[in-house]
């Protein structure tokens, strides 16, 4: 079984939980590939370059000197650091953003009532190209940076998408096992309270839990791509802590189990 992991900007952001991570994703066994974040880090490289940063309902407004600022941020700094840090721990990482070998082609968002900038919609992943790379004995590790060939063009891309996107695309050649990992337990009934965490959820019972508002906010769209990769084909998915990645992945037993 193939392991797609996504690790949230939260788990970047946080040095140890970060090392400890790429430690136990280093250490699982059989094919894998990264999908990571941001986190916080554009933000400050913005504050010292003097390009403000405009967010709207927590998605981040991507105009042209903000695009150069993740470009580096995201494809640079975060994304080689980490194949860094896995390869000091024996894993032969690769990194990759969508334009590296056209694996990942998106569209610049249009038809929002928010211009969000250079901000991509994923249309193709090039499933192919990345199963050589996984047969070549590389882990690839991609930044949440996508291209758009009409207008030549890096866009900034969701991760939580991306993942997902890469995980459907993969599923017509592996069996996959999707898992999202951020700084919580699962999917919580009481965001403050880790010991809360729902074992399994299915589409009923996400729909009740976002009428009574126990699942919302940045929740509900990772949820909504959770969902979406298991009716595309997607064996598993999980959503856990990045510090039971082992379980998730070795187990099944960590986190939330997403059915349909």
């Amino acid at each position: 079984m193939l392991s797609v992991i996504k690790i949230g900007g939260n788990v970047v952001d946080n040095p140890g939980l970060r090392q400890q991570f790429l430690q136990d994703f280093a250490a699982l066994e059989g094919p894998k590939i990264l999908v990571h974040g941001g986190g916080k880090i554009a933000t400050q490289v913005a504050v010292k370059l003097g390009v403000e940063t405009v967010m709207v309902e927590g998605r981040r407004v991507t105009d042209a000197a903000m695009l150069d600022v993740v470009t580096m941020v995201y494809g640079g700094l975060v994304n080689k650091q980490l194949v860094a840090w896995l390869q000091a721990n024996g894993c032969n990482a690769f990194g990759l953003t969508g334009a590296d070998g056209a694996v990942i082609r998106s569209k610049k968002r249009t038809g929002w009532s928010v211009d969000y900038g250079f901000v991509g919609d994923i249309e193709a992943v090039d499933a192919g190209q990345i199963a050589r790379l996984l047969e070549a004995g590389f882990v690839p590790v991609f930044a949440p940076l996508t291209f758009d060939a009409t207008l030549a063009s890096m866009l900034n891309t969701n991760a939580d998408t991306q993942a997902q996107a890469i995980a459907v695309a993969l599923s017509q050649l592996f069996d996959i096992n999707l898992v999202y990992c951020f700084e919580k337990k699962g999917v919580l009934v009481d965001p403050d309270d880790d010991s809360t965490v729902i074992p399994e959820l299915t589409p009923s019972l996400f729909a009740e839990h976002k009428v009574s508002g126990v699942i919302s906010a940045g929740m509900i769209p990772k949820l909504d791509n959770a969902f979406k990769a298991l009716s595309d084909g997607v064996r598993q998915v999980t959503i856990c802590h990045a510090e039971d990645i082992r379980g998730a992945v070795a187990t099944g037993t960590a986190g939330t189990r997403i059915r349909l």
